[in-house]
């Protein structure tokens, strides 16, 4: 991706490494790297533990935070890697817009049920706040996508918000 050399897909998943994109994602990308960003993760080393075993042992893991994964991804030390870049949430995607990251197209995949949310499309529910953001980070030239699977024919968040 243009000013990310090494970042080849970027999605949104709350379950972040699990079977899906163990098998799926990273065999379909063919990608060397997963890169799970997020600050409470990168912080806990039991949950880092766990999502490293459910990455495939062919594949490298990068569990970090916001300030690292931008310093890093910048500074280039990603060229020549194939990674898939993962965030729990759209407000993530967000943040890394806001602290520097060129971020011109990802693809949303689980955002499971909570209160305040609604269905969208199976497996993507949403608040009123998220859908404003998606929709502010489409107007302002991101190309969102839904697709829960490598397989699955991806189409445009914006099909799912109306």
């Amino acid at each position: 991706m243009d000013g990310m050399p090494g970042i080849i897909h970027i999605r949104i998943d709350e379950r972040m490494i699990h079977g899906q994109v163990a098998a799926f994602w990273t065999n379909t990308l063919k990608a060397t790297r997963i890169m799970v960003i997020n600050d409470e993760v990168a912080n806990d080393e039991v949950e880092k533990k766990m999502l490293r075993m459910a990455a495939p042992g062919s594949v490298a893991t990068s569990i970090l935070t916001k300030e690292t994964a931008v310093k890093n991804i910048l500074s280039g030390r990603y060229e020549g890697h194939r990674v898939l870049m993962i965030v729990k949430t759209p407000e993530d995607i967000a943040a890394l817009i806001a602290a520097g990251l060129p971020i011109k197209q990802f693809n949303v995949g689980n955002m499971s049920a909570k209160a305040g949310t609604h269905a969208v499309k199976k497996s993507v529910n949403v608040t009123d706040e998220q859908v404003a953001l998606f929709n502010r980070l489409m107007a302002d030239g991101v190309t969102i996508t839904a697709q829960m699977v490598p397989d699955d024919q991806a189409a445009s968040l914006a099909t799912f918000l109306k």
